[in-house]
């Protein structure tokens, strides 16, 4: 009995470690600081937890399970999961460890769930949470002062510089669970206030209240008054992409896929989209709404598994109570915000709070007579627990080598840069932005080669380019084209992966054989699965330029200005490439509405740019037909003119790879 106590004890301090530290841990060793670290910590606790009961379990024999009300509605939400990532999910490995929302975040907080609701009394777990939030809220107002503006400090602790730190995360988050610990901190206060409990849980409340409220005003100030711009996926699209599953009966029911909403995100926006001050992100990986994310990537299944457990929440909460109006607080969090995994934290701990476990329907079964059943349970954990740390250490280890890759880039150590970016790819192939950034790195090195070997040769340092220098470059040009091809294949119908393999061929122009024709092709392929997307009509347009094939050129150009109409880059391509087909008088006009959507204060120097090559334009015009009706401006936003050129390195004979570098071979 003294060790059943024992690890009990050591469950219930693991429990009350995880959920103090879930919302304030954080490390700068990864490339995102907060939410990933947040995950592999949950993940940790989790196995813990279990391998505490598998010691107990090998111990006594004796299989105890304690039910809750919620018990098959969270069965039914991982059967939703599983089934969508099995069926629909195109990258399932990365999809099992996205830490926004994915099938081992939301299973570690059923888990996690689980435990609290049968180790932990309710006072504990709201205390635990409030003290994080007391940590949360000073370091917000300290970090709202900024101490270290002045201050010299290393690289890895920069952030600390920003007067927005916080350990939750971004403002959204640390908004999200500072609003819980003040609605919990006013309802506590106002009770103590109404049953005149002058005591230390007084204090306790009205000092909470203090902080965490202080604090929230203070984000609140900082976004309005600093114009903190807060990048938020709309929720017109984020409803439009839910929408859009229920056209097909398989998607209906399973959803998109586990980490596809950026798919559906590209699939349905519309013109209108491009207007907004977000065309240029050309897609979301999270839905406006946490609801309509689950819709989206899990289909009707994964709704009314939610449903249901809001349903019987419901059910089972009294109103006028405390946990009353946090579940409503939490359902609106998810209701109106991108999916997080703090929000998903604070709704699965409120549901272990608001559910006792039913102590009728307790389940126990003695295997000390059963030897190979007893066994095999032990086994089955074990392997399972070892199988998923080892993938889990594998993924957290590459994370930390690919922003080791990131600092070497930063203090310009190209090799550095390359050798930890190679180690994260072995250690999480599946990883597609690890895939698409070392496919840059190759890149890069390939470029620098070339541009060194090009510059060797005007300086006629060399009478010609050694093969050895030949053999180095196409190696790294091989190896850009495979990694960025590994990442289109991971999701073949992610937009932005096709675009970067097309940039890749775009960069080597001049320096490989048959890369126009493959750039064009995966352009093709970008525009096919991000359809309203100008900046990949445009970039396309800009490879038929750099080949001189201006009709082509003038369709794109065309295309991406009737996407995106007060887009001033699009009109000035569109005029150059009119101007060098020979269509002076369209190219006139439309270099005439390039200024008009120009600021001259902002953007003086492409004003200025714009408005000589127009003065150039009109000397191809009959004299009579010059002078042009000066138009009123109509500034829609700040603008970068550049017309098409092709990349700055070139190579003389080009090199030749292999077949297999094509874009539609695998």
């Amino acid at each position: 009995m003294a060790t059943k106590a024992f690890l009990q004890k050591v469950k219930k301090a693991v429990l009350l470690t995880t959920l103090f530290l879930t919302p304030i841990f954080f490390l700068p060793f990864t490339q995102e600081f907060y939410a990933t670290n947040k995950f592999y910590l949950l993940t940790v606790s989790a196995g813990i937890l279990i391998l505490i009961s598998t010691l107990e379990f090998l111990m006594f024999k004796k299989l105890i399970l304690k039910r809750s009300g919620l018990d098959n509605a969270f069965f039914l939400l991982i059967l939703s999961l599983a089934l969508s990532l099995v069926i629909s999910t195109s990258n399932r490995l990365q999809a099992v460890i996205n830490p926004s929302f994915g099938f081992t975040q939301i299973l570690s907080l059923i888990i996690l769930s689980y435990y609290v609701t049968r180790e932990l009394k309710i006072h504990e777990t709201l205390n635990t949470l409030v003290a994080a939030g007391w940590v949360v809220a000073i370091v917000v107002i300290i970090s709202f002062f900024q101490p270290f503006k002045n201050v010299n400090l290393p690289l890895y602790l920069g952030f600390l510089k920003s007067p927005l730190f916080s350990p939750v995360g971004g403002v959204v988050e640390t908004g999200t669970f500072l609003g819980f610990i003040v609605v919990y901190s006013l309802f506590s206060f106002k009770s103590k206030v109404e049953k005149r409990q002058l005591s230390k849980t007084y204090i306790f409340a009205s000092l909470s209240l203090l902080f965490s409220l202080s604090s929230l005003l203070l984000l609140v100030y900082f976004v309005i008054n600093k114009k903190a711009f807060l990048t938020l996926p709309p929720l017109s699209i984020s409803w439009y992409a839910a929408v859009e599953i229920l056209k097909k009966p398989f998607a209906a029911l399973f959803g998109a896929g586990l980490d596809n909403f950026s798919v559906m995100f590209a699939k349905v926006k519309d013109v209108t989209y491009n207007q907004s001050n977000l065309w240029n992100i050309g897609s979301f990986n999270l839905a406006g709404s946490a609801v309509l994310h689950l819709f989206t990537e899990t289909g009707l299944l994964g709704l009314v598994s939610f449903l249901i457990i809001v349903f019987y929440a419901f059910k089972k909460v009294s109103r006028h109570t405390v946990k009353y109006a946090l579940f409503i607080y939490t359902l609106a969090v998810l209701l109106f915000l991108p999916p997080s995994l703090i929000s998903w934290f604070l709704f699965f701990v409120l549901l272990a709070m608001m559910m006792r476990p039913e102590h009728e329907g307790t389940v126990s079964l003695d295997l000390s007579k059963f030897i190979p059943v007893y066994i095999g349970i032990v086994a089955l954990s074990v392997i399972a627990l070892g199988f998923s740390y080892y993938f889990l250490g594998r993924s957290y280890a590459s994370e930390i080598y690919f922003k080791k890759g990131l600092n070497a880039f930063v203090k310009n150590d190209v090799k550095g840069l390359y050798d930890n970016q190679r180690t994260a790819v072995l250690l999480a192939p599946y990883k597609e932005n690890f895939r698409t950034s070392f496919s840059q790195t190759n890149l890069l090195i390939a470029n620098n080669i070339a541009r060194r070997l090009q510059q060797e040769a005007k300086d006629k340092k060399k009478n010609e380019i050694l093969a050895r220098d030949r053999q180095t470059m196409t190696q790294a040009i091989q190896a850009a084209i495979v990694e960025a091809k590994a990442a289109v294949a991971l999701n073949p119908q992610k937009a932005s992966s096709w675009a970067n393999l097309a940039g890749v061929y775009r960069n080597v122009l001049n320096i490989a054989q048959g890369a126009d024709v493959w750039t064009i092709s995966a352009y093709q392929r970008a525009i096919i699965a991000d359809p309203q997307n100008p900046t990949y009509r445009l970039n396309l347009g800009g490879v038929y330029f750099a080949l001189q094939k201006y009709k082509q050129a003038v369709n794109l150009f065309q295309q991406a200005v009737a996407i995106k109409p007060n887009w001033a880059n699009a009109h000035y391509n569109l005029a150059w490439a009119l101007y060098k087909k020979g269509d002076y008088q369209t190219a006139v006009l439309e270099m005439q509405t390039t200024l008009n959507l120009i600021d001259a204060k902002k953007s003086k120097a492409d004003y200025e740019k714009a408005k000589k090559d127009l003065e150039e334009f009109k000397k191809k015009l009959p004299k009579q037909t010059q002078q042009q009706p000066k138009q009123e401006q109509k500034n829609t936003e700040i603008q970068q003119l550049s017309i098409p050129t092709p990349p700055v390195a070139t190579l003389s004979p080009k090199i030749n790879l292999p077949k297999d570098a094509s874009p539609e071979t695998k």
